[in-house]
């Protein structure tokens, strides 16, 4: 078990009686006290104006921008975020998802400290252009 001493928003652990985590990922992540839980719908990757790329990278960007953008509605940053639900479609789209993310996770968790997150790989989205979807639930204090 082991706090998360560069991350004050949130205490992660990774407790040894389970395999350490496959990916960039924490196993269990706490809210601080003080703070109310946000839930966020599923982000795709449309733009603002409506564009939407056929590449699940370039999706994957759109998606952790729109969300940036959710974060940024409720007055904080992505070190509030506490869990992630990623929906990808095919696995042939997987390697774009991850360079994309793990770009984004570099200026987001530079420390490295992730929250907890999800993947499932489905066969489908609510539209058949749409490649990667992202829900997530954020830490917003109270008076915030």
């Amino acid at each position: 078990m082991t706090d998360n001493p560069e991350n004050p928003m949130f205490r992660s652990r990774n407790p040894a009686v389970i395999a350490p985590p496959i990916g960039k990922y924490a196993h269990l992540v706490e809210p601080p006290p003080g703070h109310r839980l946000v839930f966020v719908a599923g982000q795709v990757g449309i733009s603002p104006s409506g564009m939407l790329p056929a590449d699940a990278g370039e999706q994957t960007r759109l998606v952790f921008a729109n969300l940036g953008l959710l974060l940024g509605e409720l007055g904080v940053g992505p070190e509030r975020v506490v869990k992630m639900l990623t929906f990808v479609v095919g696995t042939g789209n997987l390697t774009a998802w991850s360079i994309a993310r793990d770009a984004v996770y570099t200026e987001w968790y530079p420390h490295g400290h992730y929250p907890a997150h999800a993947l499932a790989v489905v066969a489908g989205l609510a539209r058949a252009d749409l490649l990667v979807e992202t829900e997530a639930i954020v830490a917003v204090p109270v008076d915030a």
